[in-house]
């Protein structure tokens, strides 16, 4: 075959397999509405996955194609709401549903910011204060693009996602152990992380030489290996359906089922290969006798101001 025909027939199964997954993501979308409408708001449910929408000002000027969400992990403890207890991670994420590309802005978790209304502290100390609103209002004030949405998950909730869809895959840049966490550690390149690994993988922070900023970066490299495997896995019969059915019976959310089916289809459009990611950079400080983050507030106004119309950052 000629190469214009090998050309023409990549396009056409392209094309192809773009038209299976739309019309697998509807089904997704019908089941999501019918469990939302059958499942009783009262029915005791085990909360491990908050998703509230922001309310956000009509003058900032943002593309209405893009998509912000605050991504958090919960240091929550067994008995504790998740949603009051310090934020352990947190990933400011941008996504464009026309081009498919996308942007995480990792926040180190010590940084020292301006809260509204509680003076300054570390940012994730913003989740206790106020919730996953202020903690999305703190960040949103930092970076200069308010989240539309801000996600809480707990820990051991993850490493379960993490386990249904048979772990994940990522290329680590250096090798590093915890003594509790994992003694055994992380050999660098490429390794395969069940869900308790993916979790130790992106929560260790002491024994890495660049410390809160390294843990950042980490958290992004688990979100791509993440993404990487389902969409490597969309098109496989039960793979989403059983994903989607498993995050809503733990979800507590006010959104309408049509909002929620438009947020995965924005995540189930994101192409891997356009995905960039970036750490706020900063330098370690002294406050109190407490070591902190103090974040280079020049550097995320510009990441912010890269990323607000079509969710990309130009440079880290």
């Amino acid at each position: 075959m000629s190469g214009g025909g090998s050309t023409i027939w990549s396009g056409r199964l392209g094309r192809l397999v773009g038209v299976r997954r739309l019309l697998r993501v509807t089904v997704l979308g019908c089941v999501l509405a019918l469990v939302a409408v059958l499942l009783p708001d009262s029915a005791p449910r085990a909360e491990q996955v908050s998703l509230v929408k922001m309310e956000r000002s009509a003058s900032v000027d943002v593309d209405p194609a893009v998509v912000w969400i605050l991504a958090v992990g919960s240091d929550a403890r067994p008995g504790e709401n998740m949603s009051r207890t310090r934020a352990d991670a947190l990933q400011l994420i941008g996504m464009n549903t026309r081009t498919g590309a996308a942007s995480a802005i990792g926040i180190p978790r010590d940084s020292w910011v301006p809260i509204p209304g509680h003076g300054s502290s570390r940012v994730n100390a913003a989740l206790t204060y106020g919730g996953p609103e202020l903690l999305g209002r703190t960040v949103g004030d930092l970076v200069g693009v308010q989240p539309d949405y801000v996600f809480v998950t707990k820990f051991p909730f993850f490493q379960r996602m993490v386990n249904a869809i048979g772990g994940i895959d990522v290329v680590n840049p250096a090798a590093f152990k915890d003594p509790i966490l994992k003694p055994g550690g992380f050999r660098a390149g490429r390794i395969h992380l069940g869900g308790y690994q993916a979790m130790a993988y992106a929560r260790i922070r002491k024994e890495l030489p660049t410390g809160d900023f390294g843990r950042s970066a980490h958290q992004q490299v688990v979100l791509r290996g993440i993404h990487r495997k389902i969409r490597a896995n969309a098109d496989r019969a039960g793979f989403l359906e059983n994903g989607v059915l498993s995050a809503i019976q733990h979800l507590r959310t006010d959104l309408p089922p049509a909002e929620l089916f438009r947020l995965a289809q924005a995540v189930a459009q994101v192409e891997p290969a356009k995905v960039r990611t970036c750490v706020l950079p900063g330098s370690i400080g002294n406050v109190g006798g407490a070591s902190v983050v103090l974040p280079s507030v020049a550097t995320a106004r510009r990441y912010g101001d890269d990323a607000r119309r079509d969710a990309t950052i130009e440079r880290c």
